[in-house]
């Protein structure tokens, strides 16, 4: 008798299928997005706001978005009532399954930017696919700036004279 196997190729996770059983095609998600009774979809603003919150979330993080993105929330944060924007320096392409995510951020002098965006890069990965479901493809990250203690023109001077 002939020794036959058959390769199977598998996700995250999952178990080889035993030769001879017949097993039902596999989807391939990181969580039940998709089902037999109905499917979830996910808007680009909940991937981005998570996102943000979640590079946030990390110590070496002072601020996101590029330089004129930071000035204009700076302005709106002028205006009475109004809030910080949570996904502002996230830019994020969203699938039916897959997400990738694009973060502008700004590092404090003195921090490995290479140990802040790892961090970075596994929180935003961890949060989103957790809450989401959706599997993460990539996480590119853009270092706009770096933030040193006393330098910033946003915040106001005290007058000379009063």
């Amino acid at each position: 008798m002939a020794n036959t196997t058959t390769a199977t190729k598998t996700t995250g996770g999952e178990a080889p299928a035993k030769a001879g059983t017949a097993r039902p095609a596999a989807r391939k998600t990181h969580s039940k997005l998709v089902t037999d009774t109905g499917s979830t979809t996910i808007a680009e603003g909940v991937v981005s706001k998570i996102a943000g919150l979640a590079a946030r979330e990390i110590p070496g993080v002072h601020s996101m978005g590029t330089s004129m993105s930071r000035r204009i929330g700076q302005l709106k944060s002028l205006v009475p009532g109004a809030s910080g924007t949570p996904s502002q320096g996230v830019a994020v392409e969203v699938g039916e399954r897959e997400t990738a995510i694009d973060l502008d951020v700004v590092t404090w002098y003195g921090q490995s930017i290479v140990d802040v965006t790892e961090a970075v890069r596994d929180n935003v990965v961890e949060r989103v696919q957790d809450m989401t479901g959706l599997k993460v493809v990539e996480v590119n990250i853009n270092v706009d700036d770096v933030f040193v203690e006393g330098q910033d023109s946003a915040e106001p001077k005290e007058p000379r004279v009063q």
